[in-house]
């Protein structure tokens, strides 16, 4: 019996090569910028006033193009978090957890020592203790993983919300600031501050390392090729020899660290101080830089800036119009862009075959 041959098809592709996929990926932006300029002219607006308005309020002026920067750096520290957990394909959804606890060990010797101990020796002792204290906290799901095969996606989840718990606790018990009641953390000595550079935290010179370190860990090292096996197949991997338990666990404490280390910046340069949205949520958006990004930092530092011209420029949306068009507006924008970029990857894998009339006057 012949089964009649679909009206669309998909295939998956060949290599498209690199500069033809980012064509594409561009092209969705320009998409979704066009599908949005329809929306803004439904409610009486020029969108192009709009978008000037958008990247003038994001780069237009030395202060906004600071504070652009300010939101860009804990989003594309977060992306180099996930990148090795997710090259192998540990699905690291606890970020956000391991920048809060990053967060609270830096804030435990800032509040401790800020008045004892000189800068030189205060910094480098918070910046360790939140790499640690994010890769601990990063391991434990790893641990669990490797030994029990539980289910790292819930593990990790679920340690978000123990992490922010510890601190709403921290911020109406032991660390809450006199006089009580305040449910807030004192805010740092000029001591436990990281310095500024051209007016943005130095913690943006951190993380422009660590996005060098990402990119030559997981190309040129012997761990990042481990790291690629045991993604593509743990059953592969086991038979080449690597020991797949002790790669989850390494690259588990590597990726919390790197989040510890955002939750250092963050409560030492850019909030000085510690509360309960220490991650601000970029612990979720930082998988979607990573997933557009194809794992690539160096990708990840374009994605999230663009991400943060984006976030920056709403305000600006929202003068402009007297309220019309409120902040939010940027989120919808942001969603379109996401979603377009996304349906892009799709067309760079596969490719669709339509049913030829010569085939159907055939049948």
């Amino acid at each position: 019996m012949n089964r009649k041959e679909p009206l669309i098809r998909l295939a998956k592709r060949d290599d498209l090569g690199t500069l033809t996929a980012w064509i594409i990926r561009i092209a969705s932006i320009f998409a979704a910028l066009i599908l949005f300029a329809g929306l803004i002219v439904s409610v009486g607006y020029n969108p192009v006033s709009v978008y000037v308005a958008m990247i003038g309020g994001a780069l237009g002026s030395p202060l906004n193009i600071q504070q652009t920067i300010k939101i860009m750096i804990p989003l594309l520290g977060a992306s180099l978090a996930i990148a090795p957990a997710f090259k192998m394909k540990f699905w690291n959804i606890g970020v956000e957890g391991q920048i809060t606890v990053g967060g609270i060990c830096a804030t435990y010797f800032a509040l401790t020592f800020q008045n004892s101990w000189p800068s030189g020796l205060l910094l480098p002792v918070m910046c360790l203790a939140a790499a640690i204290g994010g890769g601990l906290w990063g391991m434990l799901p790893a641990v669990f993983r490797a030994k029990w095969g539980t289910n790292e996606t819930l593990f990790t989840l679920m340690l978000n919300y123990i992490a922010i718990g510890v601190v709403k606790y921290l911020q109406g018990g032991p660390w809450e600031k006199v006089p009580k009641g305040t449910q807030m953390i004192e805010r740092f000595a000029q001591t436990a501050r990281m310095p500024n550079v051209w007016g943005v935290t130095a913690g943006g010179f951190l993380v422009l390392a660590l996005v060098i370190f990402m990119y030559c860990y997981l190309r040129f090292t012997k761990q990042g090729y481990q790291i690629a096996v045991v993604g593509e197949s743990e059953a592969t991997a086991r038979y080449a020899g690597i020991n797949v338990g002790r790669v989850i666990v390494r690259t588990m404490f590597v990726s919390g660290a790197i989040a510890g280390l955002v939750g250092f910046i963050v409560v030492s340069g850019i909030n000085y101080t510690l509360s309960d949205s220490v991650a601000g949520g970029v612990g979720f958006t930082g998988i979607t830089v990573a997933w557009l990004a194809q794992l690539n930092p160096i990708g990840m530092v374009f994605i999230s800036m663009l991400l943060a011209v984006l976030t920056k420029g709403a305000s600006t949306i929202n003068t402009l119009t007297h309220n019309a068009l409120p902040e939010s507006m940027s989120d919808m924008l942001t969603g379109l862009i996401l979603f377009c970029m996304l349906a892009s990857e799709f067309f760079i894998r596969y490719r669709m075959i339509f049913r030829t009339r010569q085939k159907e006057a055939a049948k």
